[in-house]
């Protein structure tokens, strides 16, 4: 099976959203890319709660400082594009209020043709749920459990009814509907929220694994979907991973996967291809000063990918 390609739209600060994003977003199309993405960041504190990832001391990067909103973002590309899939990867249901999410992501599915992947987690920043002041923290995970009832509430048949701990819906039509009921693909590697993929899910959205790490997570998976009496084998796998490509090769002791020359950087792919990952996800994005460096570099790797049979 061919690897599908994914690509990451431009959403940092150095990008320039009334022209980057279309202009990737277009290039993506014509290179042949399967889908193109948008990410969720929606403040970088001064003094944070926690540190990145929920790491102490571990200091937030400036790239992440005015992060252009995901959903703006794929509806930019929505616009110039006909085939690729819009996927978020990911949106923190958190910081949304259940129903006007669910009609947002419908709205855009219907505009787009069916285009739209809904990638959804939970976060990790305290900071981000003070601010967007939906949901507690400690309520992240019953949350997008709610999230995920409304989506399917909202997506289906009118009248749609829904009572919940933060969402009550009277019997009502609520529209635009979907083209289809949008895949929803979930984010999260510890055991809840496996289970959670396991049990609710169209897919996964691993994040920055190597082959090696996201084999025994997968096997795990699999297991708890079979466990849930689904078939294993129809969950869909995307995996994020961050591309550095310095040039040249670096030493193995040390090197972040997907970093390197682009023989290390093909190594990698081939290896997470190897554990079961259906489509990778190619950011660019932190290393390139503007649109075209990034369709450039995207461009060039996306060639040398087809051309080593992935």
């Amino acid at each position: 099976m061919t690897l599908r390609l994914g690509l990451g739209l431009p959403q940092m600060p150095q990008y320039d959203p009334r022209r980057d994003v279309r202009d990737v977003a277009r290039a993506a199309e014509e290179i042949g890319f399967d889908s193109v993405w948008g990410f969720e960041r929606t403040l970088v504190p001064n003094e944070p709660l926690e540190g990145l990832y929920g790491i102490p001391g571990q200091p937030w990067p400036d790239f992440y400082r005015h992060c252009a909103d995901p959903l703006v973002t794929l509806t930019l590309a929505a616009a110039v594009t006909d085939r690729v899939r819009l996927g978020s990867s990911v949106l923190v249901s958190g910081l949304h209020a259940p129903f006007p999410l669910a009609r947002m992501l419908a709205t855009l599915d219907a505009a787009s043709g069916g285009r739209v992947l809904a990638g959804l987690g939970t976060g990790w920043s305290q900071d981000e749920y003070r601010a967007a002041g939906v949901t507690a923290y400690a309520d992240r995970g019953a949350q997008l459990d709610e999230l995920l009832d409304v989506c399917a509430a909202v997506w289906g048949p009118d009248p749609v009814a829904y009572r919940g701990r933060w969402t009550e819906i009277a019997p009502a039509s609520v529209g635009p509907k979907p083209t289809r009921p949008v895949p929803v693909y979930l984010a999260g590697s510890n055991g809840r929220a496996l289970e959670r993929v396991a049990r609710r899910a169209d897919g996964w959205l691993p994040g920055h694994l190597t082959g090696t790490q996201l084999a025994p997570l997968l096997g795990r998976l699999r297991a708890a979907a079979e466990r849930h009496g689904r078939d294993a084998g129809e969950l869909d796998v995307v995996l994020r991973v961050g591309i550095d490509l310095t040039g040249a090769p670096l030493p193995q002791d040390g090197r972040r996967p997907y970093t390197g020359s682009h023989e290390q950087v093909l190594a990698d792919l081939a290896g997470a291809a190897d554990a079961g990952a259906r489509e990778v996800l190619l950011d660019f994005q932190v290393h390139c000063r503007d649109g075209k460096e990034l369709t450039d570099r995207a461009a060039d790797l996306y060639g040398r990918i087809r051309a080593a049979g992935l």
